[in-house]
């Protein structure tokens, strides 16, 4: 089937190129509108939470939260100057007849405590944005001072701009610096200019019509900006990966003395059908990211299958065209430098392999007991939801968040929303109010009817919080940090408190939603991604043992990367060289870094394993089929991970501190991989093994006989 499709390919190639350029222009022009259609908040949270149900509950009865948060400084003395004061005045007169804005509450007229800072030396005035309300506008507008006054703008709104803004300029940022480094690198590991060139084009037909299929996925169903990221990095880097196996194929064949149409389907028929089962692999890890309800993980999902896919078709019809096309040519614009084109086989990776089998517990011992050690961080995660923080310090919206948290006691971070879900009388929301404020944790509990604090009344209420059908909103102040266990406690006790039917939301509240929307389907994704690698794996091995040997592998492997990312995102291991706040890491996050590395670990298990099987099917013995499969495709592996590593890496120069997390966890997990798992632990494990190495029970055996694909010669067409 494969080789049909090589022959397929190279007899037709003027056509299939024709065709692939005619795609590629309406990929890019359709593609390039997906920005405007990608969201830059949200997707962290289950839609069908209590706290989710809560928010929409807000959003619904009472007109929603504030989106912006106008941060006012004066250059001198307390906002409650006469100067500052006139200041602050004239400028919420300003704020309340521009109409971006609506429901503009201002300190300077309402002189409520929560919107002026412990000092005096801030004061907030807060707003709803209309459909017309730009937040860059508003800054251009607004935050060049007033008067005495200096203006700055943050919020919810503010955030998810700034967030798009920043991932749109660091993609540029990270492209600018991977691309010429891959360049050079392919340059150096093809020995040609012009098959280095060939990834870049495959790259590029991957990515664009994976923007083409984000813009309409962005068009029916909420997407997320940041799989853009996942779409240029993991596109350019798997376009290596195949055309690194592909092209250094095609001239294995071509140096045997086949013609350049035989070469070609011979090599779609066997670096082919490893292509098909590798990205099948990655496609099944990236998938199982459609059972968690986040749209943050869907989204990658979408962005990951489409990529991948794209990224198999271009290597299995456009570029064995373009070979055809090239033949012989694709060595041309050789390095002076290099008497040779160089070859796939490499005597080192074949001595480490020798080494390995010969002496299995002392070389692969340190390497297991150096990932264990590793990963042992990984018991002390824990676990959090984007805010600002994720901004670098010099942010607008991160220096607001900021003085809120440092000066604002009544910081909205701290608050649970606590809805009632049907009409409520005043007396019930009065004694729920008082009842909550009892909780131990809580501050107060601001109702319609009143202030609560302790069990007692203290003050007047906030009349808003009894919509117009009857229900009751009740603002519930935490003492602690959503992000901490013990906020997130509170959530439960708050939950568990006698009262009419109601929700809770909030940041703690959302926080635990979140955990508990991955947590309850993580054993469903796990045994997802381990049924479906041990079948592919089995199909494409014949045995049942490699599927179990990739599979404990590379769960230590992941494990070890992980345990590193706890010590640098979360307990600040250079934090200041990177320039990001530590945080507890987003649960998020996490899944979508293991499925992705545990994808592309596949991806490279599936390269080695493919020519150690060739081997041993040809008759060599467990050694020599290690030692050759190594030796050919070690090269290969050491550099398309080499590649993939910095394309991924340059998203450590990310002002998104989630983003700089993805790339340097995805780079180092596939540099760990690409070394220490495939380098020493296959050859390990392969030795353990032993003869039993390719076993399968007789009843598999014969399946295996009857559906597994095998490596076979391509039929004369």
């Amino acid at each position: 089937m494969f080789g049909r499709i090589g022959r397929f390919a190279a007899t037709h190639a003027r056509g299939v190129l024709a065709v692939t350029l005619l795609v590629m222009l309406g990929a890019g022009a359709l593609g390039f509108t997906a920005f405007g259609k990608l969201r830059a908040d949200g997707g962290f949270v289950d839609p069908n939470a209590e706290s989710s149900k809560a928010q929409e509950l807000v959003d619904r009865q009472f007109g929603g939260d504030s989106d912006v948060v106008f941060l006012l400084s004066p250059a001198s003395g307390t906002v409650d100057d006469a100067a500052n004061r006139q200041a602050g005045t004239a400028l919420t007169d300003r704020l309340a007849s521009d109409r971006g804005l609506t429901d503009v509450v201002s300190y300077f007229t309402t002189k409520a405590p929560q919107l002026r800072g412990d000092d005096g030396r801030h004061a907030l005035v807060v707003a709803k944005l209309t459909d017309t309300g730009d937040v860059e506008q508003l800054r251009d507008a607004y935050a060049t001072g007033s008067g005495p006054l200096q203006v700055r703008v943050g919020g919810a709104g503010a955030v998810g701009v700034d967030i798009g803004d920043q991932v749109g300029s660091d993609l540029a940022l990270a492209e600018a610096i991977a691309v010429p480094i891959i360049l050079l690198l392919l340059v150096v590991v093809f020995g040609s200019v012009l098959a280095a060139l060939l990834p870049l084009a495959i790259g590029a037909f991957a990515v664009l019509g994976t923007f083409a299929l984000l813009a309409i996925l962005g068009s029916v169903t909420d997407v997320s900006v940041f799989a853009i990221n996942l779409t240029t990095a993991l596109g350019l880097g798997l376009a290596i990966d195949y055309a690194l196996l592909m092209v250094s194929r095609f001239r294995e064949e071509l140096e045997s003395g086949q013609d350049t149409v035989e070469a070609v389907a011979r090599t779609v028929a066997t670096a082919g059908r490893t292509i098909v089962f590798s990205a099948l692999t990655v496609a099944v890890a990236l998938g199982v990211l459609m059972v968690f309800p986040l749209f943050f993980l869907r989204s990658f999902a979408y962005a990951g299958i489409g990529v991948v896919i794209i990224a198999m078709v271009s290597a299995l019809v456009v570029l064995p065209a373009l070979l055809a096309l090239l033949g012989r040519r694709v060595n041309s614009l050789r390095l002076p430098w290099l008497r040779r084109t160089p070859g796939t086989a490499s005597a080192v990776w074949a001595r480490i392999a020798s080494v390995v089998l010969r002496r299995p517990v002392l070389t692969g011992a340190p390497v297991v007991l150096l990932l264990i050690v590793a990963a042992v961080p990984l018991l002390g995660v824990r676990f959090g939801t984007p805010d600002d923080r994720v901004l670098t310090t010099t942010a607008q919206t991160r220096a607001v968040g900021d003085e809120l948290r440092a000066d604002f006691p009544g910081d909205d971070a701290k608050v649970l929303d606590v809805v009632s879900t049907s009409p409520v009388g005043t007396n019930v929301a009065g004694d729920y109010a008082l009842a909550l404020s009892k909780v131990p944790g809580v501050r107060s509990v601001t109702a319609s009817v009143g202030t609560f604090v302790e069990g007692r009344a203290e003050g007047p209420g906030n009349a808003t919080y009894a919509s117009e059908t009857g229900v009751q909103r009740l603002s519930v102040l935490s003492a602690y940090d959503p992000h901490s266990a013990e906020g997130q406690d509170l959530v439960a006790a708050v939950r568990s408190v006698h009262g009419p039917d109601a929700v809770v939301g909030g940041a703690a509240a959302r926080l635990v939603d979140s955990k508990d929307a991955i947590g309850s389907r993580l054993p469903l994704a796990a045994g997802l991604i381990a049924i479906s690698t041990f079948v592919l794996l089995f199909l494409f091995s014949g045995s049942v043992w490699q599927p179990v040997r990739s599979l404990l592998f590379n769960v230590l492997g992941l494990s070890a990367t992980l345990g590193v990312l706890v010590l640098i995102f979360q307990d600040g291991w250079l934090s200041s060289w990177l320039g990001f706040t530590p945080m507890p890491l987003d649960t998020a996050m996490l899944v979508l870094l293991f499925c992705i590395v545990f994808g592309l670990s596949m991806d490279y298990e599936v390269f080695v394993l493919s020519r150690i099987k060739e081997a041993h099917d040809h008759g060599a013995s467990l050694e020599e089929a290690v030692k050759h499969g190594l030796s050919r495709i070690g090269r290969i592996v050491t550099m398309a991970a080499m590649l993939l590593a910095v394309s991924l890496l340059a998203f450590g120069t990310s002002g998104v501190s989630f983003i700089q997390m993805f790339g340097i966890g995805s780079g180092l997990a596939i540099l760990v991989d690409a070394t220490l798992i495939r380098g020493v632990l296959v050859p390990v494990g392969m030795r353990v093994l032993g003869r039993a190495a390719w076993w399968s029970p007789p009843a598999l055996r014969r399946m295996h006989d009857k559906v597994g694909l095998r490596e076979e010669e391509p039929a004369a067409v």
